[in-house]
């Protein structure tokens, strides 16, 4: 009885220490992250933080925390390169590239805290979750700018709908106005938050096999089309010398409306996706 009480505090202390430092990993990346002035990402960092906070939970019990010496010391490194990043930059271009690629190297420092290099697929479905949370936006923002791309597409929608629009690059010329399609106004940010989303839901509520393809397809290009239509939006107020209108569109809660309809758009999508698999699986067990 004594044996297996000693046996047991091991491990217990194990979950202590884990738990105590990834609450303080957290609350560390939330508030640089709300100090970059970014609350898009910071609303998505707690959506995805919670995804896994709920994923962990509902496995805790099958999880093998044991660790080697070299998988500790490397997560330590990890953790002790987050912190002192996180104490040093305090604002500019560099402090928006860390807050999108610390929730991953934080979750990969701890994963190997928790358990070896050998045992660390049994988190492989957390830390997927927080590659997506970020540095898929710097992927498309930094090495692949889409700006030319979602450019020449707004283009296109205000030459369909009959507006005389011409197109230089990334500048979308209009008869009394012009704007600058920069990579903040690509579509990178919310084309990264639904492939997240996407990621969350396809982890968290399983689909069949042969439609894991199209989820993350029918994000990006969803994600990607609504951008394009609040690029020439904006292309429009612009021409209309609406300068207010402008900044509610681009910076204001008009800007948001667009990334929230995106979600809703892709919720109800999942959505359908699920009951149609329902359906399917209650004639398969009917018949």
């Amino acid at each position: 009885m004594k044996a297996a009480q000693f046996a047991i505090k091991p491990l217990k202390n194990t979950q202590f220490w884990l738990l105590g430092i990834g609450g303080g990993l957290i609350a560390i990346l939330l508030t640089i992250t709300w100090r970059s002035g970014d609350p898009s990402h910071l609303g998505m960092s707690v959506l995805f933080l919670l995804a896994v906070a709920s994923m962990v939970n509902d496995k805790h019990k099958s999880l093998t925390l044991e660790s080697d010496i070299f998988s500790s010391f490397l997560g330590g490194l990890i953790i002790a390169f987050v912190l002192w990043q996180s104490a040093t930059l305090t604002n500019g271009k560099l402090l928006g590239i860390f807050t999108h690629i610390s929730p991953f190297i934080s979750a990969l420092g701890l994963a190997l805290l928790a358990s070896s290099f050998k045992k660390l697929k049994q988190f492989w479905q957390e830390l997927t979750i927080m590659f997506f949370l970020g540095i898929p936006k710097l992927l498309l923002s930094y090495p692949i700018d889409i700006s030319p791309l979602t450019a020449k597409f707004s283009a296109l929608l205000l030459w369909y709908s009959g507006f005389e629009v011409s197109l230089k690059g990334i500048y979308i010329n209009l008869p009394t106005g012009s704007i600058k399609v920069y990579s903040g106004c690509s579509g990178a940010e919310l084309i990264s938050h639904l492939l997240g989303i996407a990621v969350i839901c396809l982890l968290m509520f399983p689909l069949e096999r042969k439609k894991l393809i199209i989820v993350p397809i029918v994000a990006v290009i969803s994600a990607f089309i609504i951008n394009g239509v609040r690029v020439a939006v904006l292309a429009i107020v612009i021409a209309q010398q609406n300068t207010q209108a402008f900044d509610y569109w681009h910076e204001g809660d008009g800007s948001r409306l667009f990334g929230i309809f995106g979600v809703l758009m892709f919720g109800l999508f999942y959505l359908f996706m699920l009951r149609q698999q329902e359906a399917k699986n209650q004639d398969i067990a009917e018949s």
